[in-house]
């Protein structure tokens, strides 16, 4: 397979396990280059991409921004904080706006679910969704199962277990999703009242007991609880949620066997994960950082060589 099957990055759900391997290995290279003395390839010149964030966003966008450098793309910022969306122009007429500058390629960041699959069945460019909502994060999902699968050489038969906020996670669906598609066991953890009604149906189980989920487990996926997502209350405190769902170095230190931490970012240290094991040797949090860069660019490079136009 030398092409994606599809011409956007909605979400996970959208693709095949072989897009997946073929991000993977188009990853493998990019990494190699973005870790020679001379970092960028010429691969994107003719390529204006617009990073269009309307929520905040420090890795992703600093991530993407990067990615699109090192392929020597042109790039366009725009953040709604600093735009007429403050002025109480839409959302479709800000994009409108935008491609009319001639944009190829659009990565968004929107606080509502499904933003960026509207987008893409109402404007003539490429879409990346770079996070809609509680729906999907499509690219910290592919980066996730990138380290997990260079950490232990394959996904398939691995059991991870996803701890904490799977409510109101994008990170925990498309991570699902991924993992799933490539042969990995799926086991969520976290309060009740945190975990998904139907999680059934996503082809996963739960198990409400974090030291026993640990002990399961080859990886674990530590998630942040999203206070900015809750118009409630779901668990008496913080200091209560870190006792039962936080990981510390006791815990860890505590299994029978060694185990890979891993965080989507931003770490709030001392409540879902403490400082000590966020910088422990078991932790592969900044190998996720940097493996980011290489699988946008994948993403960037395969989702723009569908829409180049070859040279005559």
């Amino acid at each position: 397979m030398s092409e994606l099957s599809v011409d956007h990055l909605l979400g996970i759900k959208y693709l095949k396990e072989d897009d997946l391997h073929l991000i993977f290995e188009t990853a493998d290279h990019f990494k190699e280059v973005i870790n020679r003395k001379i970092k960028k390839v010429p691969t994107l010149r003719d390529i204006t991409i617009a990073n269009l964030f309307f929520e905040n966003s420090t890795r992703t966008k600093l991530s993407f921004e990067l990615a699109e450098k090192r392929l020597s793309a042109d790039v366009i910022n725009f953040s709604a904080a600093q735009s007429s969306v403050k002025k109480g122009e839409t959302f479709i007429d800000t994009v409108k706006n935008i491609l009319a500058m001639k944009v190829d390629m659009v990565v968004i960041r929107h606080p509502n679910p499904g933003a960026a699959s509207f987008l893409s069945k109402n404007v003539d460019a490429c879409i990346i969704n770079a996070g809609d909502g509680t729906h999907e994060h499509p690219t910290q999902a592919l980066l996730d199962a990138f380290s997990i699968r260079e950490k232990f050489g394959e996904v398939a038969g691995k059991k991870i277990v996803i701890v904490g906020d799977i409510l109101h996670s994008r990170v925990a669906l498309s991570n699902i999703f991924a993992l799933k598609k490539l042969g990995a066991e799926v086991k969520l953890c976290g309060p009740k009242s945190l975990l998904p009604k139907h999680y059934e149906s996503l082809g996963v189980t739960v198990e409400l007991d974090l030291k026993k989920a640990l002990q399961w487990c080859d990886a674990a996926n530590m998630l942040r609880v999203q206070n900015e997502r809750m118009d409630k209350s779901y668990f008496p405190s913080i200091r209560e949620y870190t006792q039962l769902y936080g990981l510390g170095l006791p815990l860890l230190k505590s299994l029978n066997k060694e185990i890979v931490i891993l965080h989507p970012g931003p770490i709030n240290r001392g409540v879902e994960i403490s400082s000590q094991v966020a910088d422990s040797d078991q932790a592969i949090i900044l190998d996720q950082v940097e493996n980011g860069v290489a699988i946008r660019m994948a993403v960037i490079y395969l989702l723009a060589s569908k829409i180049m136009i070859p040279a005559q």
